[in-house]
């Protein structure tokens, strides 16, 4: 990145500070960003009041201690989740003898279950008052400002660790029809399955088991219905599973829960994201105006980072912060030919509502590669690509002048991928440069849909059966945009690129 110079700034007027400034940063133009410091998990937003409330782990401490100085839970608030406006603390670590403040979930108590009021919004969320030690344990903390500050419920933990080293991230749902409250929790190689009537005490009732991914963190578990009227539930997990040439993301299940255990459809799972930094993804409920949960939506952000390499970012020198999310998804539940149930992504609508330039390029034939006029660092791509013969055809973001440096993501034989090998990005090792998801080459189509901005790039491919999140720094100059084709000719159908202001 080239610096300003100083000279410049001191004569400048304060839009041309303000201009150059942009310039220069590497903060996401439509994505959530961390104001300062650091974030790392979402927590799961709540609807209170006609906006959601997103919490988020935030670090105010990284910049000069690391990500080991603690983390407390940050608030913001959102109409439409694209545009969000900044709460401050909401749940402070360090107050209380346990520490900092790790994941967990909010739920509005409207019933008054656990005596702090109807409508008191309650967190359930992991605290370790002594590192290296089996005392990862689950505490409440309570909100009578609907959901701005929080105060703690003692220092002695509604959940007390058994004895095992993993013991954290509960997620609480509410089961109205039984008449209490469901929390899953990460224990390592297992999802635990917890009672309670009222968010005080919990009763151990059911685990769900899966080796072979590693730690098991941030499980999530919830209802979706197909458009044709048929209701699954999902269990979901962030999972490790690049030993076994998995994602790292968010694995999940569909299946059945009779409010004590969950059965699953199919004893492997499958991944809502496909790419390397997709982590500590959270989904909730779709609510309209007058508060109505939409039962065939839920939506989903994820964290755009990744615990190989959390550290590596151009934004702590160019802006003073690290930490990016992924776009808002609608996420709904499909059949697929076989039989199947999964889930597929889109971004969240309301982004049609923040575009603020559109070039609509119609339909363009290619053969080889083709450099579009097109010159930018953040927007969205859309095109359906169509052959009769060829091996690949994709598009290459942000492109360098001379070609040499890009990200691409497109089709080649039997497999989708994003590759952002010819980009700065953070992986050194070398090996996670290429996501792969299976395509139907005789289908001789593809949709493609790619969110760019400044540190990420998100592709959807086929309406968002397949997903691939990944972070990538290209130059700041690297502002071009290309298609192309390999051993055939293409056409790039109804290719509309669009910006965004937020």
């Amino acid at each position: 990145m080239a610096a300003v110079p100083a000279t410049f700034l001191a004569q400048a007027s304060a839009a041309d500070r303000k201009s150059a400034a942009k310039a220069a940063s590497y903060r996401a133009e439509y994505h959530f960003t961390v104001p300062d410091q650091w974030k790392n998990d979402p927590q799961r937003p709540v609807w209170i009041d006609g906006e959601y409330h997103y919490y988020y782990l935030y670090n105010a401490d990284y910049l000069a201690g690391g990500t080991t100085t603690g983390t407390a839970w940050r608030l913001a608030t959102s109409t439409d989740l694209v545009s969000f406006k900044d709460r401050g603390i909401a749940v402070p670590k360090d107050t209380t003898p346990n520490g900092d403040v790790w994941s967990g979930s909010a739920v509005v108590d409207t019933h008054d279950t656990a005596g702090f009021g109807a409508g008191a919004v309650v967190v359930l969320a992991t605290m370790e008052p002594v590192e290296t030690a089996d005392t990862q344990a689950q505490y409440l903390w309570y909100s009578t400002d609907k959901g701005r500050t929080f105060t703690n419920h003692g220092t002695d933990p509604v959940l007390a660790n058994p004895g095992v080293k993993d013991f954290r991230d509960p997620k609480v749902i509410r089961d109205e029809e039984r008449g209490r409250w469901v929390m899953v929790l990460a224990e390592k190689t297992k999802v635990g399955f917890y009672h309670s009537t009222n968010l005080k005490e919990w009763t151990y009732v059911s685990g769900f088991v899966e080796e072979g991914l590693g730690v098991l963190e941030c499980p999530d578990l919830f209802r979706v219905t197909t458009a044709e009227g048929t209701a699954k539930w999902v269990l979901g997990v962030s999972a490790n599973g690049k030993a076994s040439g998995l994602p790292n993301t968010y694995a999940y299940w569909t299946g059945a829960f009779d409010g004590t255990a969950f059965t699953a459809d199919a004893p492997e799972p499958q991944w809502l994201d496909h790419g390397f930094d997709w982590y500590g993804a959270v989904t909730f409920e779709k609510h309209a105006a007058d508060g109505t949960v939409d039962p065939a939506v839920r939506y989903a952000i994820g964290w755009l980072n990744n615990w190989d390499y959390p550290n590596t970012t151009p934004t702590i020198d160019a802006d003073g912060f690290n930490g990016t999310d992924s776009i808002v998804r609608e996420v709904r539940l499909r059949r697929a030919a076989s039989g199947t149930y999964y889930l597929a992504s889109r971004p969240v609508p309301a982004l049609d509502r923040h575009v603020s330039r559109t070039v609509d390029l119609g339909d363009v034939t290619v053969e080889g590669q083709l450099v579009l006029e097109y010159t930018g660092t953040a927007y969205e791509l859309t095109t359906e690509i169509t052959w009769d013969q060829l091996t690949g055809a994709g598009v290459q973001l942000r492109r360098s002048a001379d070609g040499s440096r890009h990200v691409d993501a497109g089709v080649y034989g039997d497999y989708a991928f994003v590759n952002r090998r010819g980009a700065a990005n953070p992986d050194t090792s070398g090996k996670w440069q290429e996501s792969r998801t299976p395509f139907d080459a005789s289908a001789r189509r593809v949709t493609l849909r790619a969110l760019v901005d400044r540190t990420s790039v998100e592709v959807f491919f086929d309406d968002g059966r397949y997903t691939h999140s990944m972070e990538a720094f290209p130059y700041l100059a690297d502002t071009r945009l290309a298609l192309f084709t390999i051993d055939g000719k293409a056409v790039f159908r109804n290719t509309v690129i669009r910006e965004f202001a937020v």
